[in-house]
């Protein structure tokens, strides 16, 4: 989907990815750009906190009539000319794609301040949708998680100011409450890493479940455990 020129072109390319308005080429693009650009990512996972979360809300709509007309002209199903007017016009289509995203943005925050007025009860495990802020010691805030549980995947963004020696790694850890710590996988210290969770992960991952990131030797650790410092924590928190 094209739309009008903004101030932040790519950032709103993001929220038509999360949206799912864009087309296979333009959704690969920025899934490559996700995995060498710190801005992509957190744009990507800023949109998907905000919007995501909408789809539970949405009921189904039966569309009218001259939509299926339209989309069997499209398929080649018939011949049927094509109707003139506004319902044919790029230009109306794009402005209308800009503006579900606004309508989206301001539902979202309407929502969430919503929600904060009514002082809603402590989520459960299995939130499909959860973002921790994991905090340095001393130094402020430091890795952000987004847990999308639809898609089995966290994306993990690192600080920007993170160092570490060549023969080092940072690995993520899940803890949950009175557990030992169990490895999410090694990630990357310079760009937004994509993490996999198996099933079984994502059934004790709640709001009380502890994130961590710790140093490790290069290649994460050897023994399954953490075994160098934590560099910083955090809980997953509902969206």
């Amino acid at each position: 989907m094209n739309t009008p020129a903004s101030s932040d072109e790519n950032d709103l390319r993001c929220a038509e990815y999360v949206l799912g308005v864009l087309g296979d080429d333009e959704r690969r693009e920025i899934e490559r750009a996700m995995q060498h650009d710190a801005g992509t990512a957190e744009s990507l996972a800023r949109w998907q906190t905000r919007l995501m979360p909408l789809i539970d809300d949405l009921a189904d709509v039966m569309p009218p009539s001259h939509v299926w007309n339209r989309v069997q002209v499209q398929l080649g199903w018939t011949q049927a000319a094509r109707p003139p007017g506004l319902w044919n016009s790029l230009s109306f289509w794009r402005w209308m794609g800009l503006m579900s995203v606004v309508a989206a943005c301001a539902l979202a925050i309407v929502l969430t301040r919503t929600v904060s007025l009514e002082n809603a009860a402590v989520p459960t495990a299995g939130t499909q949708y959860l973002v921790a802020t994991l905090q340095r010691q001393g130094a402020g805030a430091g890795w952000t998680a987004t847990v999308d549980a639809q898609h089995a995947q966290i994306v993990v963004v690192p600080p920007r100011d993170i160092a570490i020696a060549a023969n080092q790694s940072t690995e993520m850890w899940m803890i949950p409450p009175g557990a030992k710590p169990i490895s999410l996988g090694v990630i990357d210290t310079q760009r937004p890493t994509i993490l996999h969770v198996a099933e079984a992960q994502l059934q004790i991952l709640g709001p009380q479940t502890t994130l961590a990131v710790s140093l490790e030797p290069h290649g994460g650790s050897p023994t399954g455990q953490p075994t160098g410092p934590v560099l910083a924590a955090g809980h997953a928190e509902k969206i």
